[in-house]
């Protein structure tokens, strides 16, 4: 069954308007002119055809390939731009009000994309402004390398080439050149591009129904930005396979669609159609930069990537490369104030990255302190036992964690701490033991490398505020006293970085009666191993309690208070099982050596 696209949208007949509305909203330099709905030009705020003493630029087409044309009107680019209905070319009198309104005496460059009523258009409005006296060139861009080569008079489609077309000729026009000369570089820039576009859906027109042409696991190889059919429809492959594809088309020597052989400068273009994610079109430009260099023997030296000219919500991208020379590089670094044009790509492109090596930590300890002794003292006795025990409690209960986390969570509760609790067991041979405070930090780095999401942030917090509290101490022996004061430090952070505090149905639940009964002990006079003990006993109480509370923290805010009251919060239940096993196992350890 087909059904109406979906669009953030008004009246479908007033997309245009309304979205020129929006961008000279948007944009001080930009500026439109009074002729809606008819008339639908966009134009720089700063230029008038009587003041004027630069070669103007201006190009057009049908809208529905935003940011083209009208977001790279600027200075340094177009000077104007001529907007269609959507996929329809300008009328004659539109890109007539535009020539006029923009061209002084020296002229004006129309930029246009190969389509045939585009040319159709802008060559009877080039003619009637010539009749009136103005000084008109114009160059047609056809960078499509998706088809075979045209044998009839259509030609090749323009496509995102078009774009470095402009940025060529509007640098030229700021630089001052003639008309002559300026429509020559960009002559010469159209010669040097080719383009191809893959797709994964066809674009919806507002207020039309969604095209199924394409059906799930395919993609389409060539077609055009107005979603007309290209060469070849295939299944969907790895963006490493499509790359290649494009790219061996492009630059292929049968087809000879650019004059590019191994050895040449290029610049490459990665564009989305509309509906692609920045993430995807990244994973292209990552893919295709070494691919130029290693497959094809050419110096990559500018990447442009990002949305340039698209088919509205189409989902794909296209490859653009274009020949390049010093004039060329130039023009392209050149400045310009066109809004939708990439900042921050300038300047010469280096063959390779090398990633930044690895701050070292600023940790006063060497590598070799940071080791394990040879033999531990009691208290490294004490805290491997109780690392391991309470680092198996956790594995242990890794099922039960899932479990109850997949009724008020994501579901991986315990496989997020399953994996810091082996990478602790793991590297617990390095660990200095003899050394509390330098172990706990050590803890911290075994998790937060390993754990994602909210948990291992959290824990690494914990241990790092743990750490930050026992080396305040010059005491190389850590009393329990100090382990509690650790403790409470370790809680007051977690709750100031993660927003909980007691209630909040969190792992707070179970660490704060702990550390309450804990120190509430210590002060009376409990010795330290009964007074670990019965805090963990505490530990479990106020975990189990998290049963009758409502969240406020975490995913289970989301969750009903039905569902709630049937599990207890695992990361509750993880703490105090962590902590009550450790405080088993320093029980333990105290009877077997006493």
């Amino acid at each position: 069954m087909a059904f109406r696209g979906k669009k953030l949208i008004n009246d479908p007949n007033d997309v245009v308007t309304e979205f020129i509305e929006g961008l000279v909203e948007t944009y001080p330099g930009l500026q439109f002119l009074d002729g809606f709905p008819e008339v639908k030009v966009v134009l720089r705020a700063d230029v008038s055809s009587s003041t004027y003493d630069k070669v103007a630029i201006i190009s057009g087409g049908g809208s529905g390939h935003e940011p083209a044309q009208s977001g790279f009107v600027g200075e340094g680019m177009l000077t104007a731009a001529i907007c269609g209905d959507v996929f329809t070319s300008p009328p004659v009198d539109s890109i007539l009000a535009g020539i006029r309104a923009v061209t002084g005496p020296m002229g004006c460059l129309l930029i246009v994309t190969n389509y045939t009523g585009d040319r159709l258009n802008f060559g009877l409005a080039a003619e009637q402004a010539k009749s009136e006296g103005y000084k008109v060139e114009t160059v047609i861009v056809g960078d499509d390398c998706g088809l075979p080569p045209p044998r009839g008079i259509a030609g090749r489609r323009g496509l995102a080439g078009t774009i470095l077309v402009h940025k060529v000729a509007g640098a030229a026009a700021a630089a001052g050149l003639s008309l002559a000369d300026v429509a020559a570089e960009a002559k010469c820039a159209s010669e040097m591009v080719g383009t191809m576009g893959v797709a994964l859906s066809v674009c919806t027109l507002p207020g039309q129904v969604t095209s199924e042409r394409l059906g799930p696991g395919k993609m389409e190889l060539g077609l055009g930005i107005h979603g007309e059919p290209g060469a070849a429809v295939a299944d969907i492959q790895p963006v490493d396979v499509v790359v290649s594809h494009v790219l061996n088309q492009i630059l292929s020597l049968e087809t000879n669609y650019v004059p590019i052989t191994r050895g040449n400068r290029v610049v490459l273009m990665i564009n989305g159609l509309g509906g692609t994610p920045i993430m995807e079109l990244m994973i292209a430009s990552g893919k295709a930069v070494p691919k130029l260099q290693l497959e094809h023997g050419l110096a990559v030296d500018r990447v442009y990537t990002g949305s340039f000219m698209t088919s509205l919500d189409m989902a794909g991208f296209s490859i653009t490369i274009m020949k390049a020379d010093e004039i060329i590089l130039q023009r392209l670094d050149a400045p310009t104030k066109a809004p939708y044009w990439p900042v921050g790509v300038d300047g010469n492109h280096p063959p390779t990255k090398i990633p930044v090596p690895m701050p070292p930590s600023r940790s006063t300890k060497s590598d070799e302190a940071l080791s394990q002794p040879r033999q531990l003292n009691q208290q490294g006795q004490i805290l491997e036992v109780a690392i391991e025990a309470a680092a198996n409690a956790v594995v242990n209960l890794r099922e039960s964690l899932n479990e109850w986390d997949s009724k008020v969570g994501d579901g991986d509760c315990g496989s997020t701490m399953y994996r810091g609790a082996t990478a602790i067991l793991a590297e617990i041979k390095n660990y200095p033991l003899n050394d509390a405070a330098e172990t706990v930090n050590e803890i911290g780095s075994s998790i937060r490398r390993v754990m994602g999401g909210t948990s291992g942030i959290l824990y690494s917090i914990f241990c790092k505020a743990a750490y930050a509290q026992l080396t305040a101490s010059s005491q190389s022996v850590v009393t329990a006293k100090q382990w509690a004061e650790a403790l409470e430090a370790s809680i007051a952070a977690v709750s100031k970085y993660g927003g909980a505090s007691a209630g909040y149905r969190t792992l707070l639940d179970a660490l704060i009666p702990a550390s309450a009964i804990l120190q509430e002990r210590l002060n009376a006079g409990d010795d330290p191993c009964t007074a670990f003990v019965l805090s963990s006993e505490a530990a479990l109480a106020g975990a189990e309690s998290t049963k009758h509370m409502q969240a406020q923290a975490g995913r289970s805010t989301y969750v009903s208070g039905e569902i709630l009251a049937s599990v207890p919060d695992p990361g509750a239940m993880a703490a105090a099982s962590w902590y009550r096993a450790a405080a088993v196992a320093v029980m333990e350890k105290y009877r077997a050596s006493s």
